[in-house]
């Protein structure tokens, strides 16, 4: 789950600016459990292609 479309009680701000030190405590409570909502997804299309690269290189090399 990401903080970007969080609603803060407190300020009624976007949590994700991180206005008040609710939201501040919120958004970094949500980075520490979750670390993969840092990387963006053009990263995890990257990182998705680059496996298929490799498994297709050793499914040739041992064939």
């Amino acid at each position: 789950m990401t903080c970007d479309r969080l609603v803060c009680a407190n300020c009624a701000g976007p949590v994700s600016e991180g206005r008040c030190p609710v939201c501040r405590a919120n958004r970094a409570r949500l980075e520490r459990e979750n670390p993969w909502s840092n990387v963006s997804p053009a990263a995890l299309i990257a990182l998705l292609v680059a496996l298929l690269a490799v498994v297709l290189v050793v499914e040739h090399a041992t064939a």
